[in-house]
């Protein structure tokens, strides 16, 4: 792990760790295994086990690639380590507001973690951009594909240290 490169979680790195680990122990000898037989069974050329599984196996070398590529870059931030609470950081659980007092609440996470419908916004992301080291109470302008938007912080909050 880098000691500068994107945030991520200790849960998102669990996460990418885990399907990391899940291809490599799981998925890959299975493929190689149908590869294998497949191949045993003679003519290649019309093998459709044999081809599938030289594809698959092929997506999946580069998933575990790129895998092992973002779980080497990235730096693991805890955000109940958050020095800085009133200010809205990597980790920061904020509750926000629009000019028709509609309430939205997003958490700033790694762009490896971001799910848009579950309000997880990934860290470079035009919303989080936005957000970074606001206060409550702060307006902020946000360019979205929608159009511009403006959002009011209401409150910030952090997991609580263990």
């Amino acid at each position: 792990m880098s000691a500068e490169g994107p945030p991520i979680s200790p849960a998102g790195m669990a996460a990418l760790r885990a399907r990391y680990d899940h291809l490599l122990g799981t998925e890959r000898p299975a493929i190689v295994e149908i590869v294998s037989w497949a191949a045993g069974n003679g003519d290649r050329s019309e093998n459709g086990d044999y081809i599938y599984g030289r594809k698959r196996m092929r997506e999946i070398d580069r998933e575990l690639s790129h895998l092992a590529r973002r779980m080497k870059a990235c730096r693991v931030i805890d955000p109940a380590r958050q020095e800085d609470r009133a200010r809205a950081w990597f980790g920061a659980l904020v509750t926000i507001a629009d000019e028709d007092d509609n309430e939205r609440v997003v958490t700033l996470v790694g762009d490896d973690e971001q799910d848009a419908a579950a309000g997880l916004i990934g860290w470079s992301a035009p919303m989080a951009r936005a957000l970074r080291g606001a206060a409550v109470g702060d307006t902020r302008r946000v360019r979205l594909p929608g159009g511009e938007k403006e959002w009011e912080v209401i409150t910030i909050a952090y997991p609580p240290s263990a």
